[in-house]
C-alpha cells in the first residue's frame, strides 16, 4: 500500500532525512520510532504531501505522491501532532467543513460525517464547540477529520501525546479498530504503544533508517526498549538483562 524509496529532504544546508526507504503493507500498522529530531515528522509530512521531497519517491496504492498528488491525498488521512482544529466551530460544522474540502459530494456528506461521529465516539457531542471539549475529545475530532473521506491510509503523529491514562487507552483501542481495512503509520515515543498496536517497526536515527522489520522478529530475543537502544545509541544492550536480574 505504501512504498517509500530513497527519500531525501533538505532544508537549506540541513538534511532532515537522507535516503529513507521502507514499505507498509495493506492493513498493517507500522510504528515509526526515533529520538527527537530523527526525521519522523518530516517523513510523515512528505508522505502526506504537506511538504515536497528533495529527491526520492513515495507511492500510495500505486500512485506517486509527486506525479499524482491529488489521487494520493484522496487516499490518506493525516493527524499531525497538533490537530488542525477550529476551536470556535462545533464538531458537526467542522467535520462538514473538512468533508467539503475533501471533495465529498453534498449528497454523501451527511452520511460521511455521521459515520465518523459514531466511529470516533463523538455521537454525543456533535453540537459542542470544539474549544470547550477535553483534550481527549479534541483528539477524537482530529481523528474524525482524518477519516471523514474514508481513506485507505491513516498517518498519525503522536496521537496520544498529552492525554491522561484513560484517554490513552481509548485512543489506542480506536486505532486498533481502525486498522485491518486501513494501513496505519503511527509515530510515537511510547514504546509500549508500539508493542500493543504495531505489526512492523521502522526506527529512524539521524535522518536515516536504522532498522525495518516486523515487531515479532525484532523482539524475539529482547524487549523493544533494548532494540531501540541498540539502534539509537552505542549502549551494549546485551548486558541489560544481567543488570535487570541483579536489581530484581
Amino acid at each position: 500500500m505504501i512504498e517509500v524509496r530513497n527519500l531525501t529532504k533538505r532544508y537549506g544546508d540541513v538534511i532532515a532525512i537522507r535516503d529513507i526507504s521502507f514499505t507498509a503493507a495493506s492493513g498493517q500498522i507500522l510504528g515509526l520510532l526515533g529520538p527527537n529530531g530523527a526525521g519522523k515528522t518530516t517523513t510523515m509530512r512528505v508522505i502526506t504531501g504537506f511538504v515536497p521531497a528533495t529527491s526520492g519517491t513515495v507511492k500510495v496504492a500505486g500512485y506517486d505522491i509527486f506525479d499524482d498528488s491529488f489521487e494520493v491525498r484522496k487516499r490518506i488521512g493525516y493527524l499531525p501532532e497538533s490537530p488542525p482544529l477550529y476551536n470556535d466551530m462545533t464538531v458537526m460544522a467542522y467535520l462538514r467543513f473538512v468533508g467539503r474540502i475533501r471533495g465529498i459530494a453534498k449528497a454523501e456528506l451527511g452520511d460521511s460525517v455521521d459515520r465518523v461521529l459514531r466511529t470516533c465516539g463523538l455521537a454525543e457531542v456533535p453540537d459542542r464547540v470544539i474549544g470547550h471539549l477535553s483534550k481527549g475529545f479534541r483528539q477524537r475530532v482530529g481523528l474524525a477529520q482524518a477519516l471523514v473521506h474514508n481513506p485507505g491510509v491513516l498517518v498519525l503523529d503522536e496521537p496520544t501525546l498529552g492525554l491522561d491514562p484513560r484517554q490513552i487507552i481509548e485512543i489506542r483501542r480506536l486505532i486498533q479498530e481502525l486498522s485491518g481495512e486501513r494501513t496505519v503509520i503511527l509515530s510515537t515515543h511510547i514504546l509500549p504503544e508500539v508493542t500493543q498496536l504495531c505489526e512492523k517497526v521502522v526506527i529512524i536515527n539521524e535522518g536515516r533508517i536504522a532498522v525495518e522489520d516486523t515487531l515479532a522478529n525484532l523482539t524475539q530475543d529482547m524487549a523493544l526498549e533494548q532494540v531501540f537502544l541498540r539502534y539509537i545509541t552505542k549502549e551494549q544492550v546485551e548486558e541489560r538483562p544481567v543488570l535487570e536480574e541483579a536489581t530484581a
